[in-house]
Protein backbone atom coordinates (compact mmCIF):
# COMPACT_ATOMS: atom_id res chain seq x y z
CA UNK A 1 0.00 0.00 0.00
CA UNK A 2 1.68 3.63 -1.13
CA UNK A 3 1.01 6.55 0.66
CA UNK A 4 0.24 9.41 -0.54
CA UNK A 5 1.75 12.35 0.54
CA UNK A 6 0.37 15.53 -1.23
CA UNK A 7 3.02 18.20 -0.79
CA UNK A 8 1.60 20.56 -2.31
CA UNK A 9 -2.42 21.60 -3.48
CA UNK A 10 -5.33 22.03 -1.10
CA UNK A 11 -8.02 19.85 -0.93
CA UNK A 12 -11.76 20.88 -1.13
CA UNK A 13 -12.33 20.01 2.64
CA UNK A 14 -9.35 22.84 3.71
CA UNK A 15 -10.79 25.50 1.26
CA UNK A 16 -14.22 24.77 2.72
CA UNK A 17 -12.93 25.09 5.99
CA UNK A 18 -11.78 28.15 5.77
CA UNK A 19 -14.65 29.73 3.65
CA UNK A 20 -16.87 28.25 6.61
CA UNK A 21 -15.05 30.00 9.56
CA UNK A 22 -13.81 33.47 7.90
CA UNK A 23 -16.90 33.85 5.70
CA UNK A 24 -17.85 37.28 7.60
CA UNK A 25 -14.24 38.57 7.74
CA UNK A 26 -14.01 38.28 4.06
CA UNK A 27 -17.18 39.23 2.90
CA UNK A 28 -16.63 42.51 5.09
CA UNK A 29 -13.16 43.12 3.86
CA UNK A 30 -14.28 42.53 0.22
CA UNK A 31 -17.05 45.07 0.57
CA UNK A 32 -14.71 47.43 2.14
CA UNK A 33 -12.80 47.06 -1.08
CA UNK A 34 -15.06 47.29 -3.73
CA UNK A 35 -17.64 49.45 -2.39
CA UNK A 36 -20.62 47.56 -1.94
CA UNK A 37 -22.35 44.38 -0.18
CA UNK A 38 -23.42 42.83 -2.94
CA UNK A 39 -20.43 43.66 -4.58
CA UNK A 40 -18.42 41.94 -1.69
CA UNK A 41 -20.51 38.99 -1.65
CA UNK A 42 -19.78 38.55 -5.84
CA UNK A 43 -16.02 38.94 -4.70
CA UNK A 44 -16.15 36.37 -2.32
CA UNK A 45 -18.14 33.81 -4.39
CA UNK A 46 -15.65 34.46 -6.92
CA UNK A 47 -12.51 33.92 -5.03
CA UNK A 48 -13.56 30.89 -3.93
CA UNK A 49 -14.43 29.63 -7.34
CA UNK A 50 -10.92 30.76 -8.02
CA UNK A 51 -9.55 28.93 -5.00
CA UNK A 52 -11.00 25.88 -5.98
CA UNK A 53 -10.34 26.02 -9.44
CA UNK A 54 -6.82 26.31 -8.62
CA UNK A 55 -6.13 24.67 -5.86
CA UNK A 56 -3.20 22.39 -7.07
CA UNK A 57 -1.33 25.78 -7.08
CA UNK A 58 -0.93 26.10 -3.53
CA UNK A 59 2.13 25.41 -3.13
CA UNK A 60 1.89 25.47 1.14
CA UNK A 61 4.67 27.76 1.18
CA UNK A 62 2.30 30.02 3.73
CA UNK A 63 -0.99 29.47 5.36
CA UNK A 64 -3.84 28.60 3.00
CA UNK A 65 -5.90 31.10 4.43
CA UNK A 66 -3.15 33.77 3.13
CA UNK A 67 -3.32 32.55 0.19
CA UNK A 68 -7.44 32.74 -0.07
CA UNK A 69 -6.88 36.42 1.70
CA UNK A 70 -4.72 37.53 -1.30
CA UNK A 71 -7.27 35.86 -4.06
CA UNK A 72 -9.86 37.48 -2.31
CA UNK A 73 -8.14 40.80 -1.96
CA UNK A 74 -6.83 40.28 -6.12
CA UNK A 75 -10.72 39.72 -6.83
CA UNK A 76 -12.31 42.58 -5.17
CA UNK A 77 -9.06 44.67 -6.59
CA UNK A 78 -10.08 43.58 -10.09
CA UNK A 79 -13.71 44.14 -10.17
CA UNK A 80 -12.25 47.79 -8.44
CA UNK A 81 -10.67 48.42 -11.46
CA UNK A 82 -13.23 47.24 -14.31
CA UNK A 83 -15.61 49.37 -12.39
CA UNK A 84 -13.48 52.38 -12.13
CA UNK A 85 -13.26 51.82 -15.95
CA UNK A 86 -16.96 52.24 -16.25
CA UNK A 87 -17.97 55.23 -14.42
CA UNK A 88 -16.22 57.39 -11.30
CA UNK A 89 -16.09 56.12 -8.23
CA UNK A 90 -16.62 58.81 -5.50
CA UNK A 91 -13.77 58.94 -2.55
CA UNK A 92 -16.36 58.18 0.20
CA UNK A 93 -17.44 55.05 -1.51
CA UNK A 94 -16.10 52.67 0.64
CA UNK A 95 -18.82 50.52 1.64
CA UNK A 96 -20.58 49.02 4.48
CA UNK A 97 -17.35 47.46 5.72
CA UNK A 98 -17.29 50.18 9.08
CA UNK A 99 -20.51 48.93 9.97
CA UNK A 100 -19.23 48.22 13.40
CA UNK A 101 -18.19 51.35 14.58
CA UNK A 102 -19.83 52.38 17.14
CA UNK A 103 -19.92 56.51 16.39
CA UNK A 104 -23.30 58.52 15.44
CA UNK A 105 -24.42 58.34 11.39
CA UNK A 106 -22.11 61.57 10.64
CA UNK A 107 -18.98 60.49 12.50
CA UNK A 108 -19.61 57.12 10.60
CA UNK A 109 -19.42 58.97 7.13
CA UNK A 110 -17.06 60.85 8.57
CA UNK A 111 -14.36 58.32 9.14
CA UNK A 112 -15.63 56.35 5.99
CA UNK A 113 -14.97 59.76 3.84
CA UNK A 114 -11.30 59.99 5.34
CA UNK A 115 -10.30 55.99 4.95
CA UNK A 116 -11.39 56.36 0.87
CA UNK A 117 -8.76 59.02 1.33
CA UNK A 118 -5.92 56.60 1.78
CA UNK A 119 -3.03 55.12 -0.19
CA UNK A 120 -4.69 51.43 -1.16
CA UNK A 121 -2.09 49.55 0.24
CA UNK A 122 -2.94 51.56 3.61
CA UNK A 123 -6.35 50.99 3.12
CA UNK A 124 -5.92 47.41 2.61
CA UNK A 125 -3.75 47.12 5.68
CA UNK A 126 -6.47 48.58 7.73
CA UNK A 127 -9.25 46.61 6.34
CA UNK A 128 -7.50 42.99 6.98
CA UNK A 129 -6.37 43.90 10.27
CA UNK A 130 -9.19 45.76 12.13
CA UNK A 131 -12.11 44.58 9.80
CA UNK A 132 -10.78 40.36 9.24
CA UNK A 133 -8.90 40.75 12.43
CA UNK A 134 -5.61 38.83 10.78
CA UNK A 135 -2.11 38.87 12.19
CA UNK A 136 0.79 40.36 10.36
CA UNK A 137 1.78 36.58 8.63
CA UNK A 138 -1.29 36.53 7.35
CA UNK A 139 -1.90 40.35 6.32
CA UNK A 140 1.84 39.93 4.69
CA UNK A 141 0.87 36.83 2.97
CA UNK A 142 -2.64 38.01 1.73
CA UNK A 143 -0.84 41.54 0.02
CA UNK A 144 2.70 39.44 -1.07
CA UNK A 145 4.23 41.88 1.45
CA UNK A 146 7.12 41.54 4.29
CA UNK A 147 5.28 41.50 7.69
CA UNK A 148 8.15 44.82 8.43
CA UNK A 149 5.63 46.19 5.92
CA UNK A 150 2.50 45.51 7.02
CA UNK A 151 3.62 47.31 10.36
CA UNK A 152 5.15 50.16 8.90
CA UNK A 153 1.92 50.67 6.81
CA UNK A 154 -0.13 50.20 9.51
CA UNK A 155 1.31 52.89 11.64
CA UNK A 156 1.54 55.12 8.72
CA UNK A 157 -2.24 54.47 8.13
CA UNK A 158 -3.28 55.49 11.54
CA UNK A 159 -0.76 58.56 11.31
CA UNK A 160 -2.96 59.32 8.17
CA UNK A 161 -6.10 58.83 9.81
CA UNK A 162 -5.45 60.98 12.03
CA UNK A 163 -4.11 63.92 10.83
CA UNK A 164 -6.83 63.96 8.22
CA UNK A 165 -9.38 63.97 11.34
CA UNK A 166 -7.26 66.86 13.03
CA UNK A 167 -7.57 68.71 9.70
CA UNK A 168 -11.43 67.88 9.23
CA UNK A 169 -12.25 69.20 12.46
CA UNK A 170 -10.37 72.18 12.76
Amino acid sequence: MSVVNRAVGADLAEIEAVYRCRLAELQRVATAIAGSREAGRDVVQDAFARAVHRRAEFRREGSLEGWIWRIVVTCARDGLQRLAATRALPLEEVGDALHTLDASAGEYEEVRSLIARLPERQRLVLFLRYYADLDYGTIAEALAISGGTVGATLNQAREALLQLLTEVRK
